[in-house]
Parts: structure tokens; C-alpha cells; sequence
């Protein structure tokens, strides 16, 4: 594992563990911003369920839909950058996931 993911792995656990834990309102009582994700469900596959602390969700497309609007961008390098782009935002999704089913069990 790359050191910047190890970074981002720890900066998303450490936010998690807050908020799970209660850290973030520090002394406000129980403030909690509303768009606060709370729980990822699913994997990039068969498509991620996001829900926020508001009750609110959102299900994006699975990756292999959003890879395959990736090819309908006119230049290769705009579709190899969105493709890169949906790569790195289901992988810190699933990350996210992980840090989340971490910081609930505790």
C-alpha cells in the first residue's frame, strides 16, 4: 500500500473514529453536520448505498456503468481520466466502507 493511500486511509479513520465516537461536536452538545456519511453499504460491483446522517441516501452506478460513460468523452485522454477518476473514487469508497464497519464495531 502506497504511502499517500496509508495517508488517506488514516486521515478517513481517524474522521470516522470522531464521529462515530462523538469527538467532532467537542463540547457543542449533539451537533452533527446532516451531510455526514454515516454508512456505505455494498461494494463497486453491485453498486454502493451511501446514507448520511440526515436519513437521506444516494446509490451511485456500479463501476463498470460509470467506466462505461467514461466512453463517451471525445479525446483519449478524457476518457482515460475519467476512467482513472471512477478507479480512485470506488476505491476510497470501499476504503471508506472499511473505516466505517471499523469504527462502528468499537
Amino acid at each position: 500500500m502506497g504511502r499517500a493511500r496509508r495517508g488517506w486511509l488514516a486521515l478517513v479513520t481517524a474522521l470516522v473514529a470522531l464521529v462515530a465516537g462523538g469527538g467532532v461536536a467537542m463540547g457543542l452538545g449533539d451537533v452533527t453536520d446532516p451531510d455526514t456519511i454515516v454508512a456505505v453499504e455494498g461494494d463497486a460491483a453491485n453498486g454502493f448505498g451511501i446514507h448520511y446522517y440526515d436519513g437521506s441516501s444516494i446509490y451511485p452506478p456500479t463501476d463498470s456503468e460509470a467506466a462505461a460513460e467514461c466512453g463517451e468523452y471525445d479525446t483519449l485522454r478524457a476518457r482515460v481520466r475519467c476512467r482513472t477518476k471512477v478507479r480512485t473514487w470506488y476505491r476510497d469508497l470501499a476504503d471508506l466502507k472499511q473505516a466505517l464497519d471499523w469504527a462502528h464495531a468499537r
